[in-house]
C-alpha cells in the first residue's frame, strides 16, 4: 500500500521498519525530521548488513561439509535482508517518482536594479534689491 496524491504519486516515505502485525509504517514531511533522518540511519545499517551477509554466505557456500542447518539459517537471514532491501527500494524508487512528478518552479524574472537619486537642491534664492546700504 502506497499513499498517494491525486496524480498517484506518493506523498509519504515507507520507513524501513515495520509497525504492530507487520504492518508497514510511513512518514509524510519534506525528508529532513526526525523520523526521516533516523530512517536514513536504518536504512544505511540494514545495506550494511547486507552486504556483510552476501560476503558471508559467498564464504559460507565455498566451503566442504557445511551441514543443512547452517544452509537453512543462511537461507533465513538472506531473505530478512533482501526484504528489508526491497523495502529500501521501494521507499527510494516512490521518493524519486515524487520528486520528478514535482512541477519545477516557474522561473522568475530577472531583477532589474533601477537607482533614484534626489533631484539636485533648488539654486539659493538671489537678492533683487536695487537699493544698496
Amino acid at each position: 500500500m502506497r499513499v498517494t496524491d491525486v496524480r498517484g504519486v506518493s506523498v509519504a516515505r515507507l520507513l524501513p521498519w515495520t509497525g504492530t502485525g507487520g504492518k508497514p509504517c510511513y512518514v509524510v514531511g519534506d525528508g529532513t525530521g526526525y523520523v526521516s533522518r533516523k530512517a536514513d540511519e536504518v536504512e544505511e545499517i540494514q545495506l550494511d548488513m547486507a552486504y556483510e551477509l552476501l560476503g558471508h554466505a559467498d564464504g559460507l557456500l565455498t566451503e566442504p561439509g557445511v551441514t543443512a542447518p547452517e544452509i537453512h539459517f543462511l537461507a533465513r537471514r538472506l531473505t530478512e535482508s533482501l526484504e528489508q532491501v526491497q523495502r529500501i527500494a521501494e521507499s527510494r524508487g516512490s521518493r524519486l517518482e515524487a520528486a520528478l512528478a514535482r512541477p519545477e518552479p516557474e522561473p522568475q524574472p530577472a531583477s532589474v536594479s533601477v537607482s533614484v537619486s534626489e533631484p539636485p537642491p533648488p539654486p539659493p534664492p538671489q537678492s533683487n534689491s536695487d537699493t544698496s546700504p
